[in-house]
């Protein structure tokens, strides 16, 4: 042990999930990586402290911001030293010590100084610095990541991850270097946790919405009207079918097989616009793709999503070799710009950009933030502590009346609220470059520090407000001087930035957020919601009120872009659901909002939030009894019922169905074949008796027609028990993952359980399993049930009854077990124990490649349906 080691230790005793995690830290660092996701609150500064008193090596510490690398030489000294301070810790990259704290700029920095990488390589060799430590490590997105990947592939490290939420929604390839980077999950610490510990409060979500203006619904309607005109006028162009029907790939598609099964997607485009058009899509086409001469294709309707991927590899992918053509797509690409949906390179006929920036920064939104604000104050009165963040300051708004105002920002939020709300004495603004505080306010602030130290000019349009800005350097900055005075309620509706207040923020007061931030990842989301569910030591009884603001696209059913940008900022937060029997879990259907929005249905709705955010005793009952009927969080896999008919109503017929071709078939074939066997019958009964013939009867129909009951029985029960089936993919996998040595936990203890939810929903998880056997299980049954992209191998069982039954024919072997072929036998032999027979294909061969692109084809409709995700729930 470093000499400098033997004197820290943690002077209290751990949380009971702290504890639980660092137990299994020996297991999970034997491949030199220890990735875990812990919220904020649960003292993730300290669990990694502890783990560098553990590995026992020098480390180099890296923190996104001073204030946060300050904070671990902060928590080194007051939680596990006693008598004297640890010395040998260093703040210069520089000149290393026992244990040095920094930022990823400066490491970027520094590495910038090196011309030759190896004295970079060299310079932590020569200071055997042997630990890396990434606080925050979600901000490893951008340029920061290279100067550390470089480290790590050059010196062997033990590397610790800590972050609160990985940045799954980035890019691919951003994803892909995190994890490559971090190493995989090793283990995570739950939001019931710790609001079991009292480390967080009771806290839950709310959505609000808003209708967009006339002028913002009028421009909708007229974009999509021009669409549509577009889409229909083009089914009827024949130069336009022509042009299609004369492409390589349709033209000569056994000369381009290989480019086709590169672009599935283009060629798929092409044969559903041509059906579409009433084409008839030639069976030797078919034929050469894999399928069988009495086989079809059931083609989707042309949606908007296929034409974007038509005119996406028209206009820009396929366009070099379309040059024959150019004048042709320079015409087709003008007429695409004047209905704006092909800028940069981009097409998009959703306009889901070009709409999502008109109604996420819809001005209705500001009258949501005024009715929310006004609520929460008539409820909480003097304990209110409402923090409202943005993105930006929008200061041309500075002195504008609300009327004037067209957009969302700490200004027109300012303005909204300063003249629409009573108690505007409560109302503050606290940004990087602009602080406006009530004129009240000003006797607090000077027993703070000195108003002398400060400049306070009036509002031009409201003399009660004050700009504030400092004259020289105080002991207190004006960040501090604000939460100082928010948090002794001087002030008690604060409007900031989330860049400013988004992250490393705090003040525990708070309990009403409402979050207007309509930019960034959810990763920024999750940190800017954990500022309101921190607990708050001077009142142990807080809980908090989270408000996310959505403009609701009445000319779409599902509510358009911003409702659906909310639904997967909502996939991050972990939460109490609306039930009357609650559960935690994640994602937005735990607040029970309707699939569909109609315009008249949204006044009720905001009703009701406002009446459920009013009862925070309510919040409080619910987290209570959802925390105990659990352990721990479990990733389901939720396979949804697509059909297009209600679940129910969709099996009966299916029963029916079966049921009817059976009694048809029956009494056809007793009217044509039994005539002669019953006129036989008469013989039978006089020679050897009525019984005899019964049984003679019942023994040629049951080996006639034993087989087609059997099967009418099954087509009924199969579809009525589809969680069994997927139950037995997850066992395949289970088995798979046991036998390549994935699992670390008893296979005794692990179970797969598969249940109907929802409406025909089915919900699937792997229990008893720790973070990262969950994530690996969940991940892969994703795969399996997902359409399919592009698998290295695949598993190929077709019957009747699948096609029957709209069951997937074609399954991938998931990624984990495909990248070798052996892994992939292995796979192959569990899925043949828990499914069945099966044949497996190597998809880089051209054989698999055309059982691929057909896989791909024979399912087409599902290419832009979601057909499943992965769900947090507490169990």
């Amino acid at each position: 042990m470093l000499e400098s080691f033997r004197f820290l230790e943690f002077n209290f005793p751990w949380r009971s999930y702290q504890a639980n995690l660092l137990k299994h830290f020996n297991t999970h660092i034997e491949d030199n990586h220890f990735h875990v996701i812990a919220p904020p609150g649960s003292g993730k500064t300290i669990l990694g402290i502890e783990i560098i008193r553990k590995l026992n090596k020098k480390t180099l510490v890296l923190a996104p911001t001073l204030t946060i690398r300050n904070q671990w030489e902060n928590r080194l000294q007051t939680f596990f030293t006693r008598d004297e301070d640890f010395e040998p810790f260093s703040f210069d990259l520089k000149a290393p010590k026992d244990i040095t704290f920094s930022t990823y700029q400066s490491l970027h920095a520094f590495y910038k100084t090196f011309e030759d990488k190896n004295d970079y390589y060299a310079f932590f060799k020569k200071h055997n610095i042997q630990t890396l430590v990434l606080d925050e490590a979600h901000h490893l997105k951008n340029a920061w990541w290279t100067c550390l990947i470089d480290l790590k592939e050059n010196i062997p490290f033990h590397l610790v991850a800590l972050t609160a939420t990985p940045p799954y929604d980035s890019d691919r390839t951003e994803v892909a270097k995190y994890f490559k980077l971090c190493g995989d999950i090793d283990d995570e610490i739950a939001v019931p946790d710790l609001v079991r510990e009292t480390d967080l409060c009771p806290h839950q979500d709310f959505v609000y919405f808003s209708k967009p203006e006339d002028l913002e619904i009028n421009f909708i309607v007229e974009y999509r009207k021009k669409i549509a005109t577009f889409n229909d006028e083009l089914i009827e162009d024949e130069a336009f079918i022509s042009f299609l029907k004369a492409h390589r790939f349709y033209k000569s598609p056994k000369y381009h097989l290989e480019a086709i099964y590169s672009n599935t997607e283009y060629f798929s485009a092409i044969l559903i616009f041509l059906n579409a058009c009433g084409i008839s899509i030639e069976k030797e086409k078919l034929e050469l793709l894999g399928f069988e001469g009495d086989e079809t294709i059931q083609f989707p309707e042309l949606q908007l999503e296929w034409l974007g991927v038509l005119f996406q590899n028209l206009l820009v992918s396929d366009r070099e070799l379309l040059i024959d053509h150019e004048v042709y797509l320079m015409r087709l690409e003008k007429k695409l710009r004047q209905l704006d949906v092909f800028r940069k390179r981009k097409v998009d006929f959703i306009g889901e950009n070009l709409l999502y920036k008109s109604l996420s920064n819809s001005p209705s939104k500001l009258k949501s933030i005024v009715d929310i604000v006004k609520a929460e104050r008539e409820n909480l009165k003097e304990d209110l502590r409402c923090v409202i963040l943005t993105d930006y300051i929008r200061k041309e708004f500075l002195n504008s009346q609300k009327e004037l105002i067209n957009s969302i920002g700490v200004m027109p939020i300012f303005q909204f609220i300063r003249s629409s709300c009573s108690h505007k004495e409560d109302l503050a603004v606290l940004s990087g470059s602009l602080v406006i505080v009530h004129k009240s306010v000003l006797e607090p602030f000077n027993k703070i520090e000195s108003c002398d130290s400060f400049s306070f000019s009036p509002l031009e349009i409201d003399a009660d407000f004050l700009v504030v800005s400092s004259k020289i350097k105080t002991k207190n900055s004006i960040v501090s001087i604000i939460t100082k005075l928010f948090e002794d309620g001087d002030i008690k509706v604060l409007v900031g930035t989330k860049s400013l207040l988004g992250e490393g923020w705090d003040a525990p007061s708070i309990n009403s957020l409402i979050l207007a931030s309509f930019i960034g990842s959810f990763v920024s989301s999750n940190q800017m919601r954990g500022r309101a569910i921190r607990k708050d030591a001077d009142k142990p009884d807080k809980t908090g009120n989270i408000w996310h603001l959505a403009c609701v696209d009445i000319t779409d059913a599902s509510g358009g872009r911003d409702v659906e940008v909310l639904k997967r900022r909502f996939d991050a937060f972990v939460g109490v659901t609306n039930n009357d029997v609650p559960f935690i879990s994640n994602g937005i259907d735990r607040l029970n909002f309707p699939e569909h929005f109609l315009e008249e249905d949204i006044d009720v709705l905001n009703e009701v939030t406002l009446k459920r955010a009013k009862d925070r005793g309510e919040t409080t009952k619910k987290w209570e009894d959802s925390i105990g009927k659990g352990t721990r969080l479990t990733k389901d896999v939720r396979l949804f019922y697509i059909g297009d008919k209600p679940f129910t109503r969709q099996r009966q017929l299916y029963y029916f169905d079966a049921i009817r071709f059976f009694v048809v078939e029956l009494m056809l074939a007793i009217s044509v074949f039994y005539v002669e066997f019953i006129l036989r019958g008469i013989n039978l009964v006089v020679q050897r008796g009525v019984l005899y013939f019964i049984y003679a009867f019942l023994a040629a129909f049951l080996f006639s027609f034993g087989l087609k009951l059997y099967r009418a029985i099954t087509l009924y029960v199969k579809h009525g028990y589809l969680y069994k089936k997927i139950q037995n993919m997850g066992l395949s996998i289970l088995d798979t993952m046991v036998e390549l040595n994935y699992i670390t936990t008893n296979k005794e203890a692990l179970i797969v359980t598969s249940s109907l939810v929802n409406k025909g929903d089915v919900s699937c998880s792997l229990l008893g399993g720790n973070a990262y056997e969950s994530a690996v299980f969940s991940k892969a049954l994703s795969e399996i049930i997902n359409p399919i992209n592009s698998p290295r191998y695949l598993i190929i069982k077709s019957s009747f009854f699948r096609k029957r039954l709209d069951i997937e024919n074609f399954y991938p072997v998931p990624e984990i077990f495909g990248d070798k072929k052996a892994k992939a036998l292995v796979f192959q032999k569990h899925w043949n124990t828990h499914i069945g027979k099966s044949k497996l294909f190597y998809t880089r061969h051209k054989e698999g490649r055309r059982l691929l692109l057909k896989a791909r084809l024979a399912h087409v409709h599902n290419a832009f349906k979601k057909v499943s995700k992965e769900v947090m729930v507490w169990k």
